[in-house]
This record gives structure tokens, C-alpha cells and sequence, in this order.
């Protein structure tokens, strides 16, 4: 392969002694030397015209430009060695033939000194149309093309109507001819129509190769100087050798097809651009379609009855392929549609329907008689996709609906309606079964998850609005922790309610609606405030004082919390910084703030925090945050923002301990310095019981851990002895001061001792 390479002059050594580098710089040769064979081929035909006309010369010149191009497409196959040889076969084959034909008709000129016709030269001539459509016949069939057949047809039709009046006709209807020089005068038009028609194949078919193109650009030569020659020959009696030029570059470029890398690829395979209409390919077909009627307008065409019955079929035989093309567009576009639609109508992820058909099913359903809604809602799926990354959520969101498809009663639809929220239309209100197929963990990825779901059940009413009430009695669900919930109207009346009370609290936040109280955390037996819990109470201007257990769930779930929460860091870290000036020695050591879920999941929260403490002076060890076991229990950001506070030297308090999520096993994973026994261990603390065993335990717990425990709701001075007694040296409550503005008044308390 080397030695067909052309080597610039210092180059071939610099080859030769970087072998990694000689295969790029041989392939670069090898895919311009195609364009070498071009420019040399125009030479050669250039200089054609400069021998003598009709000599020896000329002759064999021509004959040897066919040979040569033969030989090149063989050379072409050895170099690149495509998949499909036989068609370059079969193109060299006809190169050949048509060669020897000019040698055979050179033998008869100059040796033998005749001009016979026919003759044997015409037999070359005429074997060379039905090798050269082979070749080209296997290059079409190999493109697929659908409709393309159907344009190709008709371009073929109207062009053969044109050859066969102008070219085809006359030949055939010449009187004075014998009968066989009237059938091979027509054969060579016949064989430009067979060209003709698998011509028009070609370029109606958008894809492909350079050297696709140049088989086309070849073909289209061949067959322009076969027709020129045929009709100066008929009707003017030239030699038609202006032709000759044509006909050597249509060698010349068969060759260079061959030659071109090219060659050996297949076509491009885009669908979309093989579906991609041109502009004007429109206009081509009317054009072609229109020119069979066209005919009748031209003087002298459709006088004899030959010339009418060809205008008439062809017309015909075009208005059928107007209608087979306008048929498979129509079915083309439907189909289109349809998948279209298919795609509108399903989730790509589980495969189920999506929302769009959910509701339009819906709309169906309702009209036969009323439905039941199962609206089913996942938790904790965000911290799935936050842990172990969205292609974990992703297989997860798979088993789910395989399980509800599974699990739901016959005549059910299933439907993903939502990032992680299913629907269900369902015969009857019995969800039972749905629960149990998600009860089991599900193994994604190696992962072994126990995925919460919870459900929301609705019948009756309008599609749409059946639907929301399905949706609500979910969310009703997720807040209670229920595993369903039916819908009522009281869930509607308490969305109103959590509705208008969002609206209230965020003109609240901003008009000082809200303020900051205080709960001592007292030291025993001394009775020192060693800290202070931060609560916020809400003046409403109207309503009055509202209890937090009304607000807060709804600045949950609106997200006011966020905004909420900030201030009250704010304004508790500045009281406890004039506590320190003001109080001195007799200031709380410590603020407790709550933070909510929503907070931590912020990434910008600890910086939220760390602005609060410069703000206010505060130093970081003055401050507790104050956490729920269910905020922190599916990790993620929560758990990660509390070891950043950690690292700026707040201090983290598992508030509500023992009542929540694997609360040993939280003590393993995030970053805890207090412990806060919830109130439900005290209350019967005075009592012999499991009571006194768990709260034992905790304080024995906390001292092998090195953690500070503090007891909630102490409203007794006994249960305040029974928890001295047991180990506990901090305690909070009722009997030690309710929360207030100013706590240290508040102090009467006695200690235990």
C-alpha cells in the first residue's frame, strides 16, 4: 500500500524512521490519491482533443482511458477492500466492455478499413448497459430508501416518456433502416432509459457516500452524452464527438469512486435525515408529475396515435404513483402520530402511563359510574437519589411500579404521576394489598432500601378535582404517619385553614407578629440556669396567641420555616450575647434553637448559622442546636450539616430521644453531645416500671458515651427527685419555669437535694 503513495522529497526517510506515524501519513496519501486520478483523468481528456480527430491515435487513446479506469477500480477494491466487491466488479466489467468495444470498432476503421452496422463492436457497446445496471443495481438495493422507489418511479416515468418521444420513437419509426439496425438503434436508447431509471433511484435517495456521489455525478455523464450523441446523430448527422468528453470523464470518475476511502463505508444511517424532505424535492415531483400532460402542449408532439396511447399510460402510471406516495406519506404520519402519541401518554423510566393519560382515562371512567383514586406518594425518596444517586431512585421507581402493577386488583390502571408519586385507578376502595407489595425492601443497585409509602383514597366527584382529593388524603397520610388515609371533607376545611394561616404567617414574619420565650434548663441540685430553650410564640392581631401546634406544621409544610427559623437563630443568639454582658456570672451558659428538617436540608444553613453567632459576638460554644430523630434519620444533608456545626463549635442536641427512628443507632452516624429524655419517659417516672428501667438506661447510655442528658417536662418535685436519683443532673419543665421573654424571675423552684 506504501508503494502507491506518493512521498514528497525529504519525507519517505522521516517515514520510514517513525513507524508509528507511517500508517497516518500512508492513509492521508491514500485519501487524496483519488483526487490525483481526477485531475490526471481532465488532462487526459483535454489532451484527447488535441490528437488528430478520428485517428488511430484518438482511438486507441480513448480505448485506453476505459481499460485504464477498469483497471483502476480493481486497484480501488485491492486498497480498501469494501464489503460489497461484487457491484465494483461489475462496475470494472462495464468499463471493460465498453473498451473493448472501441478497439473491436478500431480494428474495423483502420485495419479492416469498414463502418459496418451492426456490427460486432455494437454487440461490446450493448453488453455494456446491462453489466454497468448490474453494478448500479446492487448499490441501490443496498441503500434502503421506503418512498424514494415510489419518486424514483416517477421520475424515471416522466423522464422515459421525454426520451421515448424525442429519442426512442423516431429511432424506431425510421422506414428506411432494416429491421435489425432498427433494433439496435433502439436498443442504446433503451439502454440509457434502463440507466435512466435506476438513475433517478440515486439521487432521489438522500443518504449517502463522496463516493456515491461520484458513481452519480458518473452516471449522469454517461447517460447526458449518450442521449447528446444519440440525437445530434439523428437529427443533425454529426460524428457527436463533442460527446467524447463526457464519456472519458464518466471513466475517470467510476475510477475515482473506486478509489475514494469511501468506497469501503456504507451509507450514512440517520434516520432523520433519511425521513428529511429537501425543499425543492417537492417541485421536482410535481414537476415530473405534471410533464406527462406538459407533452401536449409542445408542437408536433401527440399527432400519431403511438405518441398519444405513451403520453396516456404514462399519465396514468404517474397519477398511481401520486396516489402510492400520498398514501404512504398518510400512513408515515400516522404512524408518526401514534408513537407520538405513545410517547405523550407513557413514563420513558417505569413504562407506565403518565399523568396525561391517567387523567384522560379518568375522564373516561367517571362517565360509566363512579371510580376509587389511590394516590401513592414515597418517602424518602430524595434522599435515595441524594446518597446513592439518581440510577439508584431511578431502579427503585422500576420495582415500585413492577410491585403496584403486580399488586393491584384486575381492570386497575397504574400511572406515574410524578417524580416519585403514583396513581391508581381502581374497581374498589381495598388498598390493603398495595401496601403489602411495599412493605418488603427493595434491592436497588446491592442496596437493600425499606422505601415508606403512603397512600391517599378518593371516589366520587369530578376527574380532576377526584384526583386532588386523592392527593390531599395522601399528604394528610405522609404527615400522620397512617398508611392511608380515606378523603374527607374536614381534610379540605383544614387545607383551607393551614392555606389561609401561610398567608397570615408570612405578613407575621415581617410585622413582628412573632416572638422569641424562654425555658430554663436548670442545673440540680444548685438549681443554676445552666441554659435556655429558644420557642416562638405567635401574637395574632385577630386570633390571638396560636399555639405552635398549629403553626409550625403549616410553616413546614410551606417552607416559612426556613425564614422563620433564621429569625429566631437571630434573635436568640443576640439575647444570649446581652444575657452574657448584662448577667455576668448569672447568664445561662447556653441557647437551645430547634431547627427543623427544611433547615438542614440547606446547604447554606451552617453558614446561616455562623452569621447569626459574628453577628450577635456570641461565641459558638454558647449555642445548642436542637434536632428531632426524624430529621435526621435518612441522613444526607442533615447529617452533613451538622457535622459542620460541629466543626465550628456548636453543639448538637437529639431532641425527643427515644420516641423516634433507631434512636441507638442515630448516637453511630450523627454527631450528638446532648441527649433530651423525651417527656413521655417521665411522666410516670414516680411509678415502678419499664419507665424507670428505659430512663435508667438512657442516663447509663449517655455516661458510657460521654453525652449530657437532660430530662423534658418535669412538672413535679417528685419526678424532679426520682430523675436526681437516677443520674440525671439537668432537668427542664413546668416545675423549673414555663417559657417567658425573661426567665430568671421566673426561678422559685426549689432544687431537689
Amino acid at each position: 500500500m506504501r508503494s502507491l503513495a506518493w512521498n514528497p522529497p525529504g519525507v519517505a526517510r522521516k517515514t520510514l524512521n517513525f513507524e508509528r506515524a507511517a500508517p497516518i501519513y500512508t492513509f492521508v496519501q491514500l485519501s487524496t490519491l483519488w483526487r490525483w486520478w481526477v485531475a490526471a483523468g481532465v488532462l487526459a481528456t483535454v489532451g484527447y482533443y488535441l490528437l488528430p480527430t478520428g485517428g488511430l491515435a484518438s482511438n486507441l487513446f480513448y480505448a485506453s482511458v476505459g481499460l485504464v479506469s477498469a483497471a483502476t477500480i480493481l486497484v480501488g477494491v485491492r486498497l480498501h477492500r469494501p464489503r460489497n466487491r461484487t457491484m465494483w466488479y461489475w462496475f470494472a466489467a462495464g468499463q471493460a466492455v465498453s473498451a473493448c468495444g472501441d478497439l473491436v470498432w478500431a480494428f474495423y476503421v483502420f485495419v479492416l478499413e469498414q463502418e459496418p452496422y451492426p456490427s460486432l463492436a455494437d454487440v461490446f457497446y450493448l453488453l455494456f448497459y446491462p453489466v454497468l445496471a448490474a453494478g448500479l443495481w446492487l448499490l441501490v438495493r443496498s441503500r434502503r430508501a421506503g418512498a424514494r422507489i415510489t419518486e424514483a418511479a416517477m421520475a424515471g416515468v416522466s423522464l422515459g416518456l421525454v426520451f421515448w418521444i424525442f429519442v426512442l420513437h423516431p429511432i424506431a419509426a425510421d422506414s428506411s433502416a432494416s429491421a435489425l439496425e432498427r433494433i439496435i438503434g433502439t436498443a442504446y436508447p433503451a439502454g440509457d432509459a434502463l440507466l435512466l431509471a435506476i438513475l433517478a433511484r440515486l439521487m432521489t435517495a438522500r443518504t449517502g457516500t463522496t463516493s456515491t456521489r461520484l458513481l452519480t455525478v458518473a452516471t449522469v455523464l454517461l447517460l447526458v452524452s449518450d442521449v447528446g450523441f444519440s440525437v445530434v446523430s439523428l437529427y443533425s448527422g454529426g460524428d457527436g464527438d463533442e460527446f467524447s468528453a463526457g464519456f472519458l470523464l464518466a471513466y475517470v470518475l467510476w475510477a475515482a469512486a473506486a478509489l475514494h476511502p469511501a468506497m469501503a463505508s456504507e451509507a450514512e444511517k440517520n434516520p432523520a435525515r433519511t425521513a428529511r424532505t429537501g425543499r425543492g424535492q417537492p417541485l421536482v415531483l410535481t414537476a415530473c408529475a405534471l410533464l406527462a400532460p406538459a407533452m401536449l402542449f409542445i408542437p408536433g408532439v401527440g399527432d400519431n396515435a403511438v405518441d398519444r396511447i405513451a403520453i396516456g399510460a404514462s399519465s396514468a402510471v404517474l397519477i398511481v404513483l401520486v396516489a402510492t406516495r400520498v398514501t404512504w406519506l398518510v400512513r408515515k404520519v400516522q404512524g408518526q402520530a401514534d408513537q407520538l402519541e405513545l410517547v405523550a401518554m407513557r413514563d420513558e423510566l417505569t413504562g407506565l402511563p403518565n399523568r396525561r393519560h391517567f387523567e384522560h382515562a379518568l375522564a373516561e371512567a367517571t362517565v360509566t359510574g363512579p371510580r376509587h383514586i389511590a394516590f401513592l406518594g414515597l418517602s424518602g425518596f430524595k434522599n435515595i437519589n441524594d446518597e446513592l444517586g439518581r440510577p439508584v431512585g431511578d431502579q427503585v421507581l422500576v420495582v415500585v411500579a413492577a410491585r403496584l402493577l403486580e399488586a393491584a386488583p384486575g381492570n386497575t390502571l397504574v400511572a406515574r404521576v410524578g417524580g416519585d408519586e403514583f396513581a391508581l385507578l381502581l374497581p374498589g376502595p381495598d388498598v390493603a394489598a398495595l401496601l403489602t407489595a411495599l412493605a418488603a425492601p427493595v434491592d436497588a443497585a446491592g442496596h437493600q432500601l425499606l422505601v415508606g409509602a403512603s397512600l391517599g383514597v378518593a371516589e366520587a366527584g369530578e376527574p380532576v378535582e377526584l384526583l386532588r382529593r386523592a392527593e390531599s388524603a395522601m399528604h394528610a397520610a405522609k404527615e400522620t404517619g397512617e398508611p392511608y388515609r380515606c378523603w374527607s371533607q374536614a381534610l379540605d376545611e383544614r387545607a383551607g385553614e393551614h392555606a389561609r394561616l401561610g398567608a397570615e404567617m408570612a405578613a407575621a414574619i415581617h410585622g413582628g407578629q412573632f416572638a422569641v420565650v424562654y425555658q430554663p434548663i436548670v442545673a440540680v441540685p444548685e438549681g443554676r440556669v445552666a441554659a435556655v430553650e429558644a420557642l416562638v410564640r405567635w401574637h395574632h392581631p385577630q386570633r390571638g396567641m396560636i399555639s405552635p401546634a398549629h403553626f409550625i406544621p403549616v410553616a413546614e409544610q410551606n417552607g416559612l420555616i426556613v425564614e422563620l427559623g433564621a429569625w429566631i437563630l437571630r434573635t436568640a443568639c443576640e439575647q444570649m450575647a446581652r444575657w452574657r454582658s448584662e448577667l455576668g456570672t448569672r447568664a445561662p451558659d447556653r441557647v437551645s434553637v430547634n431547627v427543623s428538617a427544611r433547615q438542614l436540608a440547606r446547604p447554606e444553613f451552617p453558614r446561616t448559622v455562623a452569621a447569626a453567632l459574628a453577628t450577635a459576638g456570641l461565641p459558638p460554644q454558647c449555642l445548642t442546636v436542637e434536632v428531632t430523630e426524624t430529621a435526621v434519620f435518612a441522613g444526607g444533608q442533615a447529617v452533613t450539616a451538622l457535622h459542620e456545626l460541629r466543626a465550628l463549635g456548636v453543639r448538637i442536641a437529639l431532641d425527643d430521644f427515644g420516641t423516634g427512628h433507631s434512636s441507638l443507632g442515630l448516637l453511630q452516624t450523627v454527631p450528638v453531645d446532648v441527649l433530651k429524655v423525651d417527656k413521655s419517659f417521665v411522666d410516670n417516672i414516680t411509678e415502678a416500671g419499664r419507665h424507670v428501667v428505659i430512663a435508667r438506661a438512657l442516663i447509663q447510655v449517655c455516661e458510657g458515651l460521654g453525652l449530657t442528658a437532660v430530662a423534658e417536662g418535669v412538672e413535679t418535685a417528685e419526678q424532679a427527685q426520682a430523675l436526681y436519683d437516677l443520674g440525671y443532673r439537668l432537668l427542664q419543665g413546668y416545675h423549673y419555669g414555663r417559657p417567658v421573654a425573661d426567665p430568671f424571675p421566673a426561678l422559685t423552684s426549689p432544687a431537689p437535694h
